[in-house]
């Protein structure tokens, strides 16, 4: 690639001649070429500058012709099979953008389709039309893409039976050879690729529709095979095919609904699923095109609700014949969802009747004595998928059948797994149409009754989807549990705390918090404090009665706390308040001020226990379960004061009470604890609290800074992997100090501002990605703070070249690629302050050595320091390339542009340059900087007065 073209112009050239001597000799050179267009148009981005990949594209077009006449010398004159595979495959990479008189004027196609039926090359001779079917071209070649597609139908007739039925090509694929499955694949890829650029003159040439829906028919049968990405690959068109029909109606609808007579004084409507026809009576082009595909349309409600993907929500799965709990997300089967969901709901709003009818009826075939397990799955999850795309009374009718059959069918059916696969469906519709549920009190108590008895089922998955479902239906119909409703003695809430200990009785302690979550989502919806009080004491009063025992035994005995089951029990008792006060919010606060106190004394206890144990013991006693399981209250403790911190709207009552309380017990604690007792959380709690009171925290940072800064950096500098969550939380909480109380950092003498500069350094040369793009952030806003404060000039004079310096390390370094984003934008930054002195004032190089007048500027110095800089590192860049590239670097000031200059740097340092590409390069580069000049010099007052010309005038 670096020979061709500069030192080697006629290697095209030589080589088809080469070729046309010899089978073998032609098949590798066949090789070659296919190779060749790989590496120019497929992996040349990072490789290659921009100037060297256009270079390439532009001479190998040109020496197409070459190619061209060599494979259909080989395709006209050679029957050894191997050869002609090798032409099209290294076809096949070339035809995605040779110029299109190649394809439709000679007979390369005709060439291609008479392969087609061939068995030995009908694989790689589609792989060639499928790179032609999906070719843009301008308006005028439409009629040769409608010859082609037309003439395409005509051969796959001789391969398959025209409107083959879904089960003929699903047995076909799944008894069918590697070849005969590949064929399937290849021609799904076919239809997918030609209809999406040339599906619409189609639809404009009605001599064309026959075969046009014979295609779409075809896919829809290759959409039912069982390989997933073959129905990803449909998937993905359908939805872009669906959605296009949509729009296009919903544009033909509301056209006429515009140009109705009713429209002007506000009577005409428009609903979604409505027949569109425009004015006059006379059909739209949206409704023209649902009338060509309503038989596609049908056909792939059936197919979306006959293979729907499990939403996220389920985690009742089946397992060679076993209904268990999902124990790992399929993030494949996520995303094949999402596409499903999107598609079926376009096609819902196309026609909402027949997406009903099918649903419905299939339904009532499950009913009917014939369900299973998968077929109920599917049927459930479309339903649930479709949510809101219904009007009220549409979706009103259709819930209340599909839930009474459900519920009906969860009564009738025999068998635990039977039964865990009915309820997690019923679990999973219900907790789609909240809607539904807050306008149908009766139905909506009854699915949470429902609920509240499959948390008492123990088959593996149910409760667990039954308290997050219960969840779900809480946040989105929390008011209707806190207002009395007709025909009831008391709003629902109170009745479920009148039997909160029996509903909770067999659930598990994460399930329970999952609950809690949900009550206190319902006691936040409660707008009298005085019963939002009651009801938070009553649902408080189980782990409140816990936990006052606890402390109750360990004031007599403090060794009660250091058994496992205590332990255990106070983890819980916080986990459930931390559910509580994530959902209630800032009504959490009288529950806070019980237990306050006895928290911050269990911290200290705990912290003493641990610190002792870890200080006799070492690193082995750090790892014991004991200290784990003392240190889970620690966590827990902490993590509850995070989330209060966050909710409380009392920012005083945080700021006089609850920080001066935890500056010691927890504070203290962490700067005294040895480094194996220190939790990470502390650190998360204080950004948290600096987040939320911002400046007035400003007192209090020099005390946090003094307890956390140098004993974490003792921690986490000596290499790269001990410590993680201290690692990423210490630098979070450095950044929140830099965004909200940026002053405090005017109190640091230099040798800690020094520590501060090298600990960012040090994170963001990390190998770790969270932790580097963590310290580039922090660095970024740490910049552009000190760039407009009154100290810039000081704080670039010491560390300006330094940081330079070190950015261009990690950002030439692959280990650091991902940062190349926060690289580019922080180095663009560090330039633009040296293009005038209005943040930097004084020189940034050592005066006493060079004196005050080595350079005219800083811009001056910048410019040669980061050529010599990047000279020394990287030797096989000519001194033209780098300083094209430094020239660059300081003269770009749109940010694409100067990313864009940057990625040809990098491949630049990773190959020895030719003087060719220098000079291209170096001449893109001169365009742009007169480029940027020209544009500044065009608005008045936007150059420095000392750096226009202006001698003219002085004369």
């Amino acid at each position: 690639m670096q020979d061709w073209p500069a030192k080697w112009p006629n290697f095209i050239t030589d080589l088809v001649t080469a070729s046309k001597t010899n089978e073998t000799l032609c098949e590798n050179s066949m090789l070659i070429l296919k190779l060749l267009s790989e590496e120019v148009f497929d992996f040349s981005r990072g490789e290659l500058t921009q100037a060297k990949t256009r270079e390439l594209k532009q001479t190998l077009n040109t020496e197409f012709r070459s190619i061209h006449e060599l494979c259909m010398f080989v395709l006209g004159n050679t029957r050894k099979t191997e050869l002609i595979k090798a032409t099209l495959t290294a076809l096949a990479a070339y035809l995605s953008w040779i110029p299109p008189g190649y394809i439709f004027e000679g007979q390369l196609v005709q060439a291609l389709l008479a392969m087609f039926p061939q068995a030995p090359f009908r694989n790689v001779a589609l792989q060639c039309l499928t790179e032609i079917g999906q070719l843009q071209m301008p308006a005028e070649f439409d009629s040769h893409f409608a010859s082609f597609y037309r003439a395409f139908t005509t051969q796959l007739v001789q391969i398959l039976p025209p409107n083959p039925n879904v089960l003929f090509i699903q047995q076909a694929y799944e008894t069918g050879t590697d070849e005969q499955q590949v064929f399937v694949q290849n021609l799904g890829m076919f239809y997918t690729g030609f209809f999406k650029h040339h599906i619409q003159y189609l639809e404009t040439q009605p001599a064309e529709h026959e075969a046009l829906l014979l295609g779409l028919n075809n896919l829809v049968a290759i959409s039912y095979v069982s390989d997933r990405e073959v129905l990803k690959t449909c998937l993905d068109y359908w939805n872009v095919f669906v959605a296009d029909v949509y729009t296009t109606h919903c544009q033909t609808t509301l056209g006429a609904v515009i140009g109705s007579p009713g429209a002007a004084g506000g009577d005409g409507g428009f609903s979604f699923g409505s027949p569109g026809a425009a004015a006059n009576g006379v059909a739209g082009p949206g409704m023209a095109r649902k009338l060509l595909y309503i038989d596609i349309l049908k056909r792939l409600r059936a197919l979306m609700i006959n293979r729907m993907a499990k939403p996220e929500e389920v985690i009742i799965v089946e397992d060679e014949g076993q209904i268990i709990r999902e124990t790992m997300k399929d993030t494949d089967q996520l995303m094949q969802y999402r596409t499903m969901r999107e598609t079926l709901i376009y096609l819902s709003h196309l026609d909402y009747e027949d997406t009903e009818n099918q649903m419905l009826d299939k339904l009532r075939s499950q009913m009917g004595g014939t369900w299973s397990w998968q077929a109920l799955n599917t049927l459930c999850w479309a339903i649930g998928s479709i949510s809101g795309s219904m009007n009220e009374d549409q979706e009103n009718r259709f819930l209340v059948t599909v839930i009474r059959d459900l519920l009906n069918l969860c009564e009738i059916t025999r068998g635990k797994d039977n039964k865990a696969v009915i309820a997690s469906n019923i679990m999973y519709v219900v907790g789609q149409y909240p809607k539904f549920l807050r306008a149908h009190w009766k139905f909506l108590k009854t699915v949470v009754n429902k609920l509240f008895e499959f948390m008492h089922e123990t088959h593996p998955g149910v409760q667990d989807m039954a308290c997050d479902t219960f969840l779900k239906i809480s946040n989105k119909c929390k008011r209707k549990f806190v207002v009395l409703q007709l025909q009831e003695q008391q709003p629902f809430v109170a009745e479920l705390l009148d039997g909160l200990t029996n509903t909770i009785q067999d659930l598990q302690p994460h399930q329970i918090h999952a609950f809690f979550e949900a009550v206190g989502l319902m006691i936040g919806a409660e707008v009298d404090a005085n019963k939002r009080e009651e009801y938070l004491g009553r649902l408080m009063a189980p782990p409140n009665n816990i936990w006052a025992q606890i402390i109750q035994q360990a004031t007599v005995n403090r060794e009660v706390l250091k058994q496992q089951d205590v332990i255990k029990s106070l983890q819980n008792v916080l986990q459930t308040n931390v559910s509580v006060c994530s959902s209630l919010g800032d009504p959490y606060l009288s529950q806070m001020v019980h237990m306050a106190d006895t928290m911050l004394q269990l911290y200290k206890f705990y912290s003493e226990d641990v610190t002792a144990a870890i200080s006799s013991g070492g690193v082995h006693a750090a790892r014991s379960s004991f200290v784990k399981y003392m240190r889970s209250v620690k966590k827990s403790i902490l993590r509850l004061i995070e989330v209060f911190v966050e909710k409380c709207e009392n920012e005083q009552l945080l700021v006089q009470k609850f920080v001066p309380a935890l500056m010691g017990p927890i504070l203290g604690d962490y700067a005294s604890s040895v480094p194996d007792a220190r939790e990470a959380e502390v650190l998360s709690l204080f950004a948290a609290i600096i987040r939320k009171l911002k400046s007035q925290m400003e007192p209090e940072v020099p005390q946090v800074l003094q307890a956390v800064f140098e004993p974490t950096l003792a921690m986490i500098t000596t290499n790269f992997e001990d410590y993680p969550d201290h690692r990423l939380k210490f630098f979070s909480l450095l950044h929140a100090i830099t965004n909200h109380c940026f002053k405090c950092l005017f109190a640091m003498n230099p040798a800690q501002v020094k520590l501060l500069i090298d600990s960012i350094v040090w994170a963001f040369r990390h190998t770790e990605r969270n932790v580097a793009e963590t310290g580039l952030l922090l660095l970024e806003d740490l910049l552009k703070s000190f760039a407009s404060s009154d100290f810039a000039t000081q704080f670039h004079q010491t560390y300006y070249t330094h940081l330079v310096r070190e950015v261009f390390a990690v950002m030439t370094d692959t280990f650091h690629t991902p940062g190349f984003k926060l690289h580019c934008k922080i180095l663009m930054h560090l330039f633009s302050l040296v293009k005038n002195d209005q943040v930097i004032k004084a020189p940034l190089w050592d005066v006493a050595a060079k004196g005050p007048t080595a350079y005219p500027n800083n811009a001056a110095f910048v410019q040669e320091f980061v050529c010599s800089l990047l000279a020394s590192s990287f030797p096989n860049m000519t001194p033209v390339q780098t300083q094209s590239a430094v020239a660059g670097m300081m003269a770009i000031e749109d940010k694409r542009a100067f990313k864009h200059h940057m990625r040809d740097f990098l491949v630049q340092t990773k190959a020895f340059g030719n003087a060719e590409t220098d000079q291209l390069y170096a001449d893109e580069t001169a365009a742009k900087i007169a480029e940027a000049q020209a544009r500044l010099q065009a608005i008045p007052g936007m150059v420095p007065p000392n750096q226009v010309n202006d001698d003219m005038a002085d004369s």
